[in-house]
């Protein structure tokens, strides 16, 4: 098992993964649930979510979150991070097409993209503030 420097972290953090988000509910435990990310090393993270949807009754500024991405095939890493949610705005047509791409590809991203009404949806940033990661890579 092997720790990662930070530059580590955050290009693991940045490469492509499924991440599971983690949001408190009041009197309940957290609210996790799988979800599509952007993340830039030494940038800030960020979701694209429904306006309608649990997450986005439960996130608002300053909601501490939490953000797991995995490999979940040998050999097994992954990546924690915590922050705040610092913003909360009105998705666009570019930021609904920059995510799917990313996930889907050029052609089937863009296809996804058009079928989903960007302005129905909001983008939430939020700053990684501590980070936990563990590689397996090294595991005897």
């Amino acid at each position: 098992m092997a720790k990662l420097s930070q530059a580590e972290k955050e290009k693991f953090l940045a490469a492509l993964h499924v991440g599971i988000l983690a949001i408190p509910q009041p009197g309940r435990g957290p609210l996790a649930a799988p979800i599509w990310y952007a993340y830039e090393p030494g940038g800030d993270a960020w979701v694209i979510i429904g306006q309608r949807s649990r997450k986005a009754r439960l996130l608002k500024p300053g909601t501490p979150v939490s953000l797991c991405a995995q490999n979940e095939a040998p050999p097994y890493a992954y990546v924690s991070v915590e922050g705040a949610v610092t913003s909360i705005e009105p998705c666009t047509a570019e930021a609904m097409q920059a995510m799917a791409v990313r996930y889907l590809g050029e052609e089937r991203g863009r296809e996804y993209a058009e079928s989903m009404p960007a302005a129905q949806a909001s983008v939430v940033t939020f700053r990684p503030q501590t980070w936990l990661a563990v590689d397996f890579a090294s595991a005897g």
